[in-house]
């Protein structure tokens, strides 16, 4: 089994604030640079955001996700996913699967709100809300200022990979109308004797991701994949994984930052340039999470972007026939295939 480090030193701390005071190009490309060479090496990063959130804004949200979670189980209950269509609204601790395994948290979930709701459509209902004062004020702003990071991020990553302005304005035609996704999540403490996890391993299926985590130490765990002949396989991968080698480094919460992490979107744009990195929690406080997901739009094709095949030295001629080329698709079709059956109790989980 892969051995977890105890340290986070190992992943980069990106500042994000050149790409809010746009006067100084040279720094800006700094931060682009660095957002590349993450994203090729982990997959993982700390975002600074210090000048573009209050820290006491994050706190307020987990202050209001204690007073729902705190609620009687009959009035977490009202809001259930089981009454719209099966994603948005809460889910009880263990009712959500990833490997086989129960997942010891809790948590809501929140997406972009759709056109003529219809609650017997996979993803398509509509969010529901606690009924605790300012809750959806608080959290709603919350995912307005995620969506402009969205986008600064994606334009920073643009110019780090080398895109043209008409490349970046095509892929940015891809997620103006993100169908962004927002998890709330309550974690107890985890049982010594649990089998599983607060969250299995996992890789995020979309485009990136932005934590704001809870200050418990030792919880947000990252696989890093290494070459080297000294490190062990783990035996605690998802099937497809088994074989790979490397080991687990604590991702703990750094003041001012976020952890953020790239999805399998990025890894088709980027043609495996950038790899969609496994990771899981075990969480052995009791505290609160609130990962954003800021995803491509429905609608958008996703296809490895000419500025990769060029990184790779391929022409676009050359990239068609290469069996190597990462395959089209199509967000809404690959989301609806993951989130099927998220929280079936046969078995079958949100990562599976």
């Amino acid at each position: 089994m892969a051995e977890v480090s105890e340290t986070s030193s190992e992943l980069p701390i990106i500042d994000i604030g050149p790409y809010l005071d746009r006067r100084d190009d040279a720094a800006r490309l700094v931060t682009s640079e660095a957002l590349h060479d993450a994203c090729v090496n982990y997959g993982f990063f700390y975002l600074d955001i210090s000048k573009f959130v209050d820290a006491d804004e994050p706190e307020e949200l987990t202050r209001l996700a204690r007073e729902f979670f705190a609620l009687p189980q009959e009035e977490k209950d009202k809001i259930s996913i089981r009454n719209q269509d099966q994603a948005r609204g809460y889910q009880r601790l263990k009712e959500n699967v990833t490997n086989g395994k129960a997942d010891n948290h809790e948590g809501i979930d929140f997406y972009k709100s759709v056109d003529q709701p219809d609650k017997t459509k996979p993803l398509w209902g509509e969010n529901q809300w606690p009924d605790v004062p300012n809750f959806q004020r608080k959290f709603s702003q919350w995912v307005e200022k995620m969506k402009i990071l969205g986008m600064l991020v994606m334009e920073a990553m643009a110019v780090g990979l080398g895109m043209t302005t008409e490349e970046w304005e095509d892929l940015r035609s891809q997620v103006d109308d993100s169908f962004w996704v927002m998890r709330i999540i309550g974690y107890p403490p985890l049982p010594n004797d649990h089998d599983g996890f607060s969250c299995g391993a996992h890789k995020d299926y979309g485009c990136l991701t932005f934590l704001y985590a809870d200050p418990t130490r030792s919880a947000l765990q990252v696989f890093l994949r290494q070459a080297s002949d000294s490190t062990s396989e783990s035996d605690d991968l998802p099937t497809e994984n088994g074989t790979e080698q490397g080991t687990w480094i604590n991702a703990d919460p750094i003041p001012g930052c976020i952890v953020c992490n790239v999805g399998e979107m990025w890894e088709i744009w980027s043609n495996g340039l950038y790899k969609s990195t496994l990771h899981r929690v075990v969480h052995r406080g009791s505290n609160y999470r609130i990962p954003f997901f800021f995803e491509p739009n429905f609608s958008a094709n996703v296809t490895p972007l000419p500025a990769a095949f060029r990184i790779q030295g391929k022409d676009s001629v050359e990239a068609l026939t290469d069996s190597k080329t990462y395959g089209p698709v199509v967000y809404g079709d690959f989301l609806l295939q993951k989130v099927s059956g998220n929280f079936a109790i046969e078995g079958k989980g949100r990562y599976d």
